[in-house]
């Protein structure tokens, strides 16, 4: 498995890049997102990268950040697919936005980005809203903003303890309208699961 390459930028024409490491020339596809922030040929770039090996072929591909490299390895475990589409999903939406729209159910978002229609959108909403971690974090981890409401902080904190989001949002409804700290809210929505 190659995990990274550095050395000289050889050649780019988007979305194929040349990385010269040791004499030798890798071919590389990346995302646009990732093109923006080349140097010019001829200088130094270090890339993450994902090998893939086909029948007909084994391609690898190059990201600047980490948080580019694990979306596209989370896009290509979703049915259907494949490095062409992830390529166009992380050219088209930064990571970030791609984790909004995951969280927002926004189908209208996705179908704006070039080669993806409409039950692809829907498929890629369906299948990442519960393995997308947010951008920076390990996955399956939990970010809560600083200054969010206490429902928001109890819902991040019900989720770290292991609830799906449906059911975290389900406890906390179940935890009664009204006023409560985040302390409150958590015993309240943690009673109400144990008297299930």
């Amino acid at each position: 498995m190659i995990g990274s390459l550095h050395g000289r930028i050889g050649s780019k024409t988007p979305p194929q890049l040349t990385v010269e490491v040791g004499g030798v020339g890798y071919e590389l596809e990346a995302p646009m997102s990732t093109f923006f922030h080349l140097p010019a040929v001829g200088q130094e770039v270090r890339l993450l990268t994902h090998f893939v090996v086909r029948e007909d072929a084994q391609l690898l591909y190059g990201f600047a950040t980490e948080d580019e490299r694990r979306l596209f390895r989370s896009l290509l475990k979703v049915s259907g697919i494949g490095p062409k589409i992830a390529l166009a999903l992380l050219s088209g939406i930064s990571v970030e936005a791609f984790a909004v729209c995951v969280q927002n159910q926004d189908v209208a978002a996705l179908i704006r980005v070039p080669g993806i229609g409409r039950k692809t959108a829907e498929r890629l909403l369906v299948e990442m809203r519960d393995r997308l971690a947010p951008p920076g974090t390990e996955p399956g981890a939990v970010v809560v903003q600083p200054g969010a409401s206490a429902e928001a902080e109890a819902f991040g904190a019900l989720v770290a303890l292991g609830y799906r989001p449906a059911e975290a949002t389900r406890l906390l409804k179940a935890a009664g309208p009204g006023t409560h700290s985040t302390e409150d809210l958590i015993r309240r929505a943690l009673q109400s699961a144990a008297r299930e």
